[in-house]
């Protein structure tokens, strides 16, 4: 990966992880006139709203009947399930300490990424992406939680299912991200509402329904175009590593919004979270490594992963299913889908 591709998806990551903050404290002053389940509901469909004014590119890989599973599993774990028991333990807890708790998204999703789907990390980045959860959990250590431990646990197993919904999205992330986001936004959306009504419950008022609308579209709309961008640059462990910068935003904002005051070791905790993200800025991994054969299809130019033949005049980039044949080369890289392989 050169070095304008890994700043690029940086930049992304990281806008990403900045408008998903903000709609934490934000959604916390929305719950006292809106049910956490209708609340959901809203938010994705208003996310759904932006994606279908947005024109998907042309030539950029469709959705095939192998994406199935992936985008099932992203829609029932992230758009679904993380968005009720999140609002449910945001309810029971304060701004601030739901925006800290977000923080574990990002160790969950790296154990993950790493443990279950074959992504790597060097050591330094490792202790890069600690330091940016270990800021968030020195937040939380003035001792100053609010609610119930109930709450807490809700947000923590919200959390867990983000972490599967990042990973499974690592998988669509070559296919392309306004069509995938379309089908999951209005998917959740549609289902949140129709068991909210299923259970009894109502839609807040008609400016709080516009204003969850608006919310959802920048905060999960927007935010996740971004974060399906970046993590086609970045991988899924370091995008959610990116990504820890947004519960930060979120707490900053909380004390805004919500008059929850800031304490010296919040100080800290920023310290820590701009040092470990400046740590992922500036790590670089570089090794031989040998790419197995692979066939797939999504977005390209002819790079040195991209070395095929065509018919009739090459317009780029361009889609289409094409075959990796094995090579054997050196250069940095990060754990995206051509580079998944074992490391000593």
């Amino acid at each position: 990966m050169d070095t304008a591709a890994r700043w690029r998806g940086s930049a992304l990551g990281l806008s990403s992880a900045l408008l998903f903050g903000l709609g934490t404290p934000l959604s916390k002053l929305l719950l006292p006139r809106a049910q956490p389940v209708s609340l959901a509901a809203l938010l994705y469909l208003g996310a759904a709203g932006a994606f279908f004014a947005t024109r998907p590119r042309p030539d950029e890989a469709p959705l095939t009947r192998s994406d199935a599973p992936w985008l099932a599993g992203s829609i029932v774990a992230g758009a679904a399930l993380a968005p009720i028991l999140m609002l449910w333990g945001l309810s029971r807890v304060s701004g601030l300490a739901g925006s800290l708790l977000l923080n574990l998204e990002t160790a969950f999703t790296i154990v993950l990424a790493v443990a279950l789907f074959g992504e790597h990390l060097s050591r330094r980045e490792a202790l890069a992406a600690a330091l940016v959860v270990a800021g968030g959990a020195l937040v939380g250590a003035r001792g100053e939680w609010s609610g119930s431990a109930a709450g807490a646990a809700a947000i923590a197993l919200a959390c867990l299912c983000w972490a599967f919904d990042n990973n499974f999205s690592a998988r669509l992330a070559i296919k392309d991200p306004v069509r995938v986001l379309r089908v999951k936004a209005l998917c959740a959306g549609v289902a949140n509402l129709v068991l909210s009504l299923a259970i009894g419950g109502s839609l807040p008022p008609l400016s709080t329904c516009a204003f969850a609308l608006g919310l959802g579209a920048v905060s999960y709309g927007a935010s996740l175009l971004l974060y399906l961008r970046a993590q086609r640059i970045l991988g899924a462990a370091r995008q959610a590593a990116f990504f820890a910068a947004g519960p930060f935003t979120g707490a900053v904002a909380s004390m805004a919004l919500l008059g929850d005051r800031p304490a010296p070791l919040d100080l800290a905790a920023a310290a820590l979270m701009a040092s470990g993200i400046a740590g992922l800025l500036r790590e670089r991994h570089a090794h031989p490594h040998t790419h197995d054969p692979l066939e797939h299809e999504h977005l390209h130019v002819h790079d040195a992963h991209h070395r095929h033949a065509h018919a009739g005049d090459l317009v780029e980039p361009h889609s289409h299913p094409h075959r990796h044949d094995p090579v054997t080369h050196a250069h940095a890289h990060v754990s995206d889908v051509h580079h998944r392989h074992r490391h000593p």
